[in-house]
């Protein structure tokens, strides 16, 4: 499973960390096994559609997270595992109802689940799963249904305020670092605050793990800004370009916006114009050259820097972990979501 994350050679890097692996990968078979029995349903149509993007594979970085923080407290118990679970699918409930505001056409390398069954069916199969996570979190009483509530709260006002956009006198760039905060950050940090919570680890351990999370999910977010500039699919699992294509501004598009040289002046306008005239019907290939001009441009190495940065915070607030294969790990991590190429 861990082999699935592209990360884990950097992650487990290290003779300590060997046996940090191994631990790592049991535990992930075992939420990939309660993923499995979890998903299934019943009614014929639920069990298709809500296992769709799961069968589609995944980084499962939020369970890899929870199984490597459960390593500060009893380590990785059934607890641990339903916790995992559920954020799991919280998550995949999440891209079904991205895909719909998105517009998205394909999803880790197949057709979206909208364009399969309608953008109905597709709404109401996020919303199914968010409501089976609620029900494994319930099983663990009110703490974990508050932090499932809490979480979900904030996965909504991110995805809320990224469709409205920043409002006048708002500076788009810090509003759009809140919106990753909300809709990525946020599941991220409570993986790796869960796996601490639900293993019995200190509790002081808590937050430094929930801020980790959140800053090392921002940077994860940037680091996908770029990628999706990628002129390859087979990188991203989508059309190079789908965000800013279905008009979703995207970090080096901010930054190129704040650029004044003609020539970033002239780039930005020509994106812009040609989002408005995809949204009229136009052909979304009308993108391919400005795009192309954009993932070569200086603002995608700001975006890049950006993500380093946020990397480096999320490494800073690891200072309470005591020193270890865990820390190295978790360290590791961080790095690696900021630079996924390398």
């Amino acid at each position: 499973m861990a082999g699935k994350l592209g990360l884990s050679d950097r992650v487990f890097a290290g003779v300590r960390s060997r046996k940090l692996l191994a631990t790592v990968e049991a535990g992930l078979d075992r939420v990939e096994e309660s993923l499995a029995r979890e998903l299934r349903s019943a009614d014929a149509l639920a069990d298709a559609t809500s296992r769709y993007l799961y069968e589609a594979g995944g980084k499962r970085v939020r369970p890899m997270l929870a199984m490597l923080t459960a390593q500060l407290g009893e380590g990785i118990g059934d607890d641990v595992v339903d916790a995992a679970t559920a954020l799991e699918m919280t998550h995949l409930g999440s891209l079904y109802h991205d895909d719909v505001m998105d517009g998205a056409d394909v999803r880790r390398g197949v057709p979206s689940a909208q364009t399969v069954w309608g953008n109905n069916v597709a709404i109401l199969t996020g919303d199914l799963l968010f409501s089976r996570a609620s029900q494994i979190m319930a099983r663990h009483g009110e703490r974990a249904i508050r932090l499932q509530a809490d979480t979900f709260e904030r996965l909504v006002l991110g995805q809320m305020h990224e469709t409205v956009g920043p409002q006048p006198g708002d500076d788009p760039v810090a509003f759009y670092l809140h919106v990753l905060s909300d809709k990525t950050g946020s599941l991220i940090a409570t993986a790796a605050e869960a796996g601490v919570i639900f293993s019995r680890g200190p509790q002081e351990y808590e937050t430094p793990m929930r801020v980790f999370g959140e800053k090392a999910g921002v940077a994860f977010q940037l680091l996908d800004d770029v990628i999706d500039l990628s002129a390859d699919p087979d990188e991203t699992g989508k059309v190079p370009g789908t965000d800013l294509r279905a008009g979703v501004p995207t970090m080096p598009y901010l930054l190129l916006g704040q650029r004044t040289d003609a020539a970033s002046v002239d780039l930005h306008a020509r994106i812009e114009q040609g989002v408005e005239a995809i949204a009229d019907g136009a052909d979304p290939e009308i993108l391919d050259e400005p795009l192309a001009l954009l993932r070569a441009h200086e603002a995608t190495d700001a975006t890049l820097d950006l993500a380093h940065q946020w990397s480096n915070e999320a490494i800073d607030a690891l200072g309470p972990v005591p020193d270890g294969a865990v820390r190295e790990a978790l360290t590791r991590f961080a790095q690696a979501v900021a630079d996924r190429s390398s």
